[in-house]
């Protein structure tokens, strides 16, 4: 299971991430649910990188599934955009009954 930490502050904005764990959906290489996750959280990092000039901090561990993503401060409107659109993807596959036991997706104020 894919175990997904949305960091949000006290606006309730999400202030950063971190994903651990693989889904089991499907073999490795061939895992779907693997795949979309690792294709938004993976996007948005970048895109934050290249889109905006907040400052962010990133520690990844690839054998672990492990994505921990923080904003150094609250989040300019281009990354709060980019935030929200991953969170959306997020919750599609968190809320289909396809797809909700291989992900586990919690909210944690910090």
């Amino acid at each position: 299971m894919i175990h997904v930490t949305v960091y949000r502050n006290e606006k309730e904005q999400c202030v950063g991430f971190r994903t651990v764990g693989h889904a089991g959906y499907g073999y490795s290489g061939q895992d779907i649910v693997c795949a979309a996750v690792s294709v938004l959280t993976i996007n948005t990092v970048n895109s934050i990188e290249a889109f905006s000039d907040d400052k962010t901090s990133l520690l990844t561990d690839e054998g672990k599934g492990l994505v921990d993503f923080r904003m150094k401060e609250n989040p300019g409107k281009e990354a709060a955009l980019l935030l929200n659109a991953m969170l959306l993807g997020l919750n599609e596959i968190a809320g289909d009954e396809n797809y909700e036991k291989y992900i586990d997706l919690t909210y944690e104020e910090v």
